[in-house]
């Protein structure tokens, strides 16, 4: 008996009669689909894209805002047997040339046949088509054809069979093809429900952006297994007025909910008592942290400050996860508060070592591994072959397998040799497993084990050089979290070399809050900050508007990215989204698009 797939997913949900999904917008008014009319219009979105030429094992490039088009164009592309490939769309007019460069490339690894997109964001992609290796369409997606009942799915895939392609994060490299069965994504949607399975229909909210492996794979299927409701905030409503997620928790008594820790940090910044008028928390059970960096400090603050509104304290809980995994790893116990330590610091740097300290370096648990994984620390990036496994509090490089690991990078074919199943056939393209090593995947990460939990330590390539000593960027960057004028969790610590000079200088770069103190305050405290947390002189300190430093599509800093645009001279802030603007980017992608068409 064949295993069970994506399409099942839906076409239970469909038959179940419950749940749905529910779309706020900016207004803040509602819109509401249950399950079974998204079946339908999946169905017919999967009639729509046969008719423009897409057929099984196709790969399909998804852009699209928080909006019911997405899941028309997402699992419209799942029923005609396709591989949907949902990617960010442009949120920086300043960066359009960055983002058309980025996502052409991302649209080439996959070898792409079309590209899907809502009205408004399609107007702003003539270029990123221009830039692609050719034979890429672009459509809008507008209006369905209407499709009957008891039509079924152009193709139906196996569970081995490729069910999507996200790309992982790029902090530290460029973003790279993570290719998922349906195999691999129904496991981690499996282990996600059976964790919190504690709360039987739980209703979730969510702002994450859909092409995001938390917002799509952490939050949309597991409430399509279960038929529950999802209720969906656009992530650019979310940032400009964040009180609107806590509002929204506390309106459709959402009980599962989670965040990066930035978003936590900005409520803070951002949310003013007289916004949160009626709101209560109480119902919100699971408010995970993960996809970057957890503070301690952001954690206590958040929980002290909206515990007034029947937040507990054991609700936020510290998570680990990445791509590759199609998403969790690790979880906190989700009945306790979340557990922190303190750690030597000169221990940490100069042995490796991790042992606890009244006064040391504060570290948060990310947890234990989820049933199935199994997480190792080994010596050094060469894993097997040249480190051995590391004990508890040591530090080293963290290794992972489990049930829901991606199946390697996609190849492109274009840019390979090998050979591969043609488009129309639903058999594996090329995927590249080069960095599994028994089975076993190379994070990236380093970390340690302490009473069977799992402590970060920072990204090995982000790592700083100082002094001849180790240091983990996110320690420095915490310690300025607190600095007056500095947006929370908007600061990169970067070393390098100047010319000539026989140690690495450690600069920091850091967004300010508008409005801003003068930057030759926030300097110095800065410099007085990271003196006092991990006694490190700053060379130089620059202070940039909001919205400065490139991020990744989920929303981390690349750091190396701000030093290489530092030395470039291009580290400015981006455009500041008038109209004008707007209309002459989108009259200019159309032209470029009817331009390229007429050749």
């Amino acid at each position: 008996m064949p295993g069970p797939t994506l399409l099942d997913l839906l076409e239970r949900a469909a038959a179940s009669g419950t749940g749905g999904l529910r779309f706020i917008d900016r207004q803040e008014n509602q819109s509401f689909l249950d399950w079974r009319e998204i079946h339908q219009r999946a169905l017919a979105s999967s009639r729509w894209l046969a008719d423009r030429g897409v057929s099984p094992g196709m790969r399909v490039g998804i852009i699209f805002r928080t909006s019911i088009g997405f899941f028309d164009a997402f699992l419209g592309a799942l029923f005609a047997g396709a591989v949907p490939v949902p990617l960010y769309p442009p949120v920086r007019l300043g960066r359009l040339d960055e983002y058309h460069r980025r996502t052409a490339a991302m649209l080439d690894a996959v070898d792409a046949c079309l590209l899907v997109a809502d009205p408004l964001v399609a107007r702003l992609l003539g270029e990123t088509v221009r830039r692609c290796r050719g034979g890429l369409r672009l459509e809008v997606l507008t209006r369905l054809p209407a499709a009957a009942d008891s039509e079924g799915p152009v193709a139906r895939p196996a569970e081995d069979d490729l069910a999507l392609v996200q790309f992982s994060s790029g902090t530290t490299v460029e973003p790279k093809p993570v290719a998922l069965s349906h195999r691999a994504i129904l496991a981690q949607v499996e282990i996600l429900n059976r964790h919190w399975g504690h709360l039987p229909g739980a209703s979730g909210v969510s702002w994450l952006p859909l092409y995001h492996d938390m917002g799509l794979i952490g939050c949309v299927f597991p409430a399509q297994d279960v038929a529950a409701e999802l209720t969906l905030i656009p992530a650019e409503l979310f940032v400009a007025r964040p009180a609107i997620w806590l509002r929204t928790l506390s309106r459709f008594r959402g009980m599962i909910s989670p965040a990066p820790n930035f978003a936590y940090g900005l409520c803070l910044e951002k949310i003013r008592d007289e916004e949160m008028k009626g709101v209560d928390l109480s119902a919100w059970r699971v408010a995970l942290n993960g996809a970057e960096a957890v503070s301690a400090t952001v954690m206590r603050r958040f929980i002290r400050r909206f515990g007034r509104w029947g937040l507990r304290p054991e609700a936020l809980s510290p998570v680990y996860g990445l791509s590759e995994a199609s998403l969790a790893v690790t979880f906190s116990d989700l009945d306790q508060p979340f557990t922190s330590h303190r750690f030597a610091t000169e221990e940490l740097v100069e042995k490796g070592q991790a042992r606890p300290a009244a006064q040391g370096t504060e570290l948060v648990s990310v947890g234990r591994p989820l049933p199935g994984f199994e997480i190792e620390i080994r010596r050094g990036e060469d894993g097997v072959d040249g480190g051995q496994r590391l004990a508890e509090a040591q530090i080293g490089r963290l290794w992972v397998r489990g049930p829901s690991m991606m199946e390697g990078y996609l190849v492109s074919r274009a840019g390979s040799s090998l050979p591969g199943p043609p488009h129309g056939t639903l058999g594996w393209p090329e995927a590249d497993r080069s960095a599994f090593v028994d089975g076993w995947f190379d994070t990236g990460d380093e970390g340690f084990l302490f009473d069977g939990e799992l402590y970060l330590t920072g990204r090995a390539k982000d790592m700083l050089i100082l002094n001849g000593r180790n240091h983990a960027p996110e320690d420095i960057e915490r310690a300025i979290d607190g600095v007056p004028g500095v947006r929370t969790g908007c600061a990169a610590a970067v070393s390098y070399r100047r010319s000539g000079a026989a140690t690495e200088a450690l600069i920091l770069f850091v967004e300010t809050r508008l409005p801003s103190r003068a930057a030759e305050e926030i300097t110095l405290d800065c410099r007085r900050a990271v003196l006092s947390a991990a006694g490190l002189r700053v060379e130089e300190v620059f202070v940039l508007a909001p919205g400065t430093l490139p991020r990744t599509s989920s929303g981390k800093i690349r750091r190396q990215e701000a030093l290489a645009r530092h030395h470039a001279g291009t580290l400015e802030p981006p455009l500041r989204v008038t109209w004008w603007r707007l209309v002459w980017a989108m009259a200019r992608s159309r032209w470029a698009l009817a331009r390229r068409t007429a050749e």
